[in-house]
């Protein structure tokens, strides 16, 4: 397979004024778009050409880090942007992930301050999390371009807290973009998705 930048599920200023349209511009049509091009140059002869993106996101972690690099932000931002929708966010969720969250995580309000925490405790570049591991749901963080694939989880939901995601609208309050990301603009129904793709 050969990577290929999606089209924005929404219009740039959709997500506004909680993202505008000028991050969206940059994010995805220069940032993903060179994760993409440069995600292509490294895939040819690497020996993982024509396999999924999740393996190659997989097979290549401390194995091949550049390619590891790209593929792992590529798999990222497509889903990143399906995320999040106009008029999303919001503590109103579908009731399986209601329960879900309830049981493993103590409840909205807790999930909501532990992953805004881990958002905000990742130093430097990388991503909060929400995934299932073992059947569970999990908060978890990581660096730069990993993802809880290579440890283990499915990722069904993630916040970019690299600081192009969020400093033209925030400058260095990441606490406020997380805060907004969770109350303004995540898309539940997407995270339902791929709750039950990882729960089958």
């Amino acid at each position: 397979m050969s990577f290929e930048l999606p089209d924005l599920p929404y219009a740039y200023d959709a997500l506004a004024p909680y993202m505008s349209a000028e991050t969206l511009e940059f994010h995805h049509d220069k940032h993903h778009q060179a994760y993409v091009t440069k995600g292509n140059e490294l895939l040819a002869g690497s020996g993982l050409e024509g396999k999924s993106l999740e393996d190659i996101v997989k097979e290549s972690f401390g194995t091949n880090a550049p390619l590891f690099n790209n593929a792992g932000q590529h798999y990222n931002h497509i889903h990143f942007w399906k995320w999040m929708k106009k008029d999303g966010g919001g503590s109103s969720l579908p009731g399986a992930l209601q329960a879900a969250i309830d049981s493993d995580l103590g409840g909205f309000d807790k999930f909501r301050a532990d992953f805004i925490a881990a958002g905000v405790g990742q130093f430097g570049s990388g991503w909060a999390w929400l995934a299932v591991k073992d059947g569970k749901l999990e908060i978890m963080k990581t660096p730069n371009g990993e993802n809880p694939l290579v440890h283990g989880a499915a990722p069904i939901l993630g916040c970019d807290v690299w600081e192009h995601s969020y400093y033209i609208d925030y400058r260095n309050a990441r606490p406020k973009y997380l805060e907004a990301f969770i109350d303004n603009m995540i898309n539940w129904d997407y995270v339902l998705e791929m709750y039950e793709a990882a729960t089958k």
